[in-house]
């Protein structure tokens, strides 16, 4: 369990810490210097169909997110090596234009429980958030007006309230509209943020803040202690632009 849950946290940082220069989510896929032994992956358990385990292609939507530990997540893969136990009927969206869209990851899953307890019938409820965002895989290639407006984040049913307003940017070839992220403070975003009201910064100059940037705009627009143990959550957005 612990080799697997190093493969978690390498794979998600550099998701996180990505360059426009990285290659999206497949570049989440590489572990970087670290050593790790692979587990076995769950295709072969009675019960559990790796066809269940939903992989975001290009131009889709997908909810990329990280459990509070770091050790239970899913970055738009299949579950291939038992490091993306949450893809397992990961709802994902294909963008088709202007227009509202849902993503979702659920823990309710043979092929989720068999990866965390060894058991299709075992009982694994995952505890807090330490990344979220909503991503639209290759969208700077096929979709790179595409503006991501984060409308509501339900966990288990619940609503939680949104502190702040998301904003939009591009990184590793993907466009993605942060719901935690502790890696971008307020005043640290970046130069390509842009919202459905215009463009946070001038011509990209993070000095030059637009008049659409009024400070309410955040990576972080939940309060990650409203989370708690969780085994379903929702996103709802908006994507105009296009």
């Amino acid at each position: 369990m612990i080799m697997k849950r190093n493969a978690a946290l390498a794979a998600a940082f550099l998701l996180l810490v990505c360059s426009p220069s990285c290659s999206g989510k497949n570049s989440a896929k590489k572990i970087g210097s670290f050593d790790v032994e692979m587990p076995t992956a769950a295709t072969t358990v009675e019960g559990v169909d790796i066809n269940d385990a939903v992989e975001a292609v290009s131009g889709d939507a997908y909810l990329a997110i990280v459990d509070e530990a770091w050790a239970v997540q899913y970055l738009g893969n299949k579950d291939e090596n038992g490091s993306e136990q949450l893809s397992y009927d990961a709802g994902v969206a294909h963008i088709t234009g202007n227009g509202d869209y849902t993503v979702s990851v659920t823990a309710d899953t043979n092929g989720f429980r068999y990866d965390e307890t060894g058991d299709i019938n075992g009982d694994y409820t995952i505890k807090g958030i330490g990344f979220a965002a909503v991503i639209i895989d290759n969208a700077e290639e096929v979709l790179p007006n595409a503006v991501i407006t984060i409308n509501s984040v339900k966990v288990d049913g619940r609503e939680l309230e949104l502190r702040k307003k998301s904003y939009t940017n591009t990184e590793g070839g993907s466009v993605r509209a942060n719901i935690f992220n502790e890696w971008v403070s307020d005043d640290s975003l970046p130069g390509d943020a842009r919202t459905a009201e215009g463009a946070l910064f001038i011509n990209y100059d993070t000095s030059t803040p637009s008049s659409v940037n009024d400070g309410s705009y955040s990576a972080q627009i939940i309060d990650r202690e409203e989370f708690g143990s969780w085994k379903n959550v929702e996103v709802s957005f908006t994507v105009s632009g296009l």
